[in-house]
């Protein structure tokens, strides 16, 4: 597996302030309905080298996902009714951030966990999200972001919103994104923060992107070997990509206005 740095900020010349890398890594796993693959991705995730939590945010499920999430050992979060996988990432840095303050003793400085946000369905390939932490827990990146292998499941959707997202990203930032889209990301808590407020619904990874770069971050992207579910081709997945295209060019627009500004 291999890593590679984007040329747009390789340059930039930002160096970690000293003992700000983190200490270890916190898991944070947004999830709808899935009950059938949260157990197997929770308990392929504990076994992430440096990861010593497990946070999954139940975004309104109708099924038994936050049973089965806290019988595989994570640590749960619910939201009564779904609000879309940006405030299930938020919830879930929050749950974190007030974990950690919990556990301080008087008068301890805070020193956060890493961010590592990946998908529900990944399964037994959760693991294999590992080297997305190496370079966060290194000091050497602020972010990471997964490519993933093509998918051996067939389906798959037109490229639209992939390529939408891939050119808005670069135009904005100069940053050449392999895979706009992927979900599987690595922050630290200084790029989380940089991040905020994330872009609505499905334009949360690209405008997170263009932040990050933005804000003179140093962003990798690295080679993960994972499998997930691919979206089909029938009406439901149609509609789904019609939401998605919507929120990436709303995310595109409101970060095109920031900038001129």
């Amino acid at each position: 597996m291999s890593a590679q740095q984007n040329p747009a900020e390789a340059g930039s010349g930002r160096q970690p302030e000293a003992g700000s890398a983190p200490h270890s890594l916190a898991v944070v796993i947004p999830a709808k309905d899935e009950a059938e693959r949260i157990g197997a991705t929770v308990a392929s995730a504990k076994t992430i080298p440096g990861a010593d939590l497990v946070m999954v945010v139940d975004d309104g499920s109708s099924d038994d996902t936050a049973a089965r999430a806290r019988e595989a050992g994570a640590q749960v979060v619910s939201h009564r009714k779904n609000r879309g996988k940006a405030q299930a990432m938020i919830t879930g840095a929050n749950a974190v951030r007030n974990r950690e303050i919990s556990q301080l003793a008087p008068g301890e400085r805070p020193r956060h966990r890493a961010l590592l946000f990946i998908d529900g369905d990944l399964e037994d390939s959760a693991v294999n999200t590992a080297p997305l932490a190496g370079p966060v827990l290194a000091g050497t990146a602020d972010a990471t972001i997964a490519i993933l292998p093509p998918q051996k499941r067939a389906g798959g959707g037109f490229g639209l919103v992939v390529g939408l997202a891939k050119k808005g990203i670069e135009r904005q930032s100069g940053f050449t994104a392999t895979q706009p889209l992927s979900g599987m990301r690595c922050l630290t808590r200084e790029a989380f923060e940089a991040t905020q407020p994330f872009a609505a619904g499905w334009g949360v990874e690209t405008g997170m992107t263009i932040d990050l770069v933005r804000a003179g971050l140093r962003v990798e992207e690295v080679e993960c070997d994972l499998h997930h579910r691919v979206t089909g081709r029938d009406l439901r997945a149609i509609l789904h990509r019609g939401a998605q295209y919507r929120d990436v060019a709303r995310a595109l627009l409101v970060r095109e206005l920031r900038g001129r500004s």
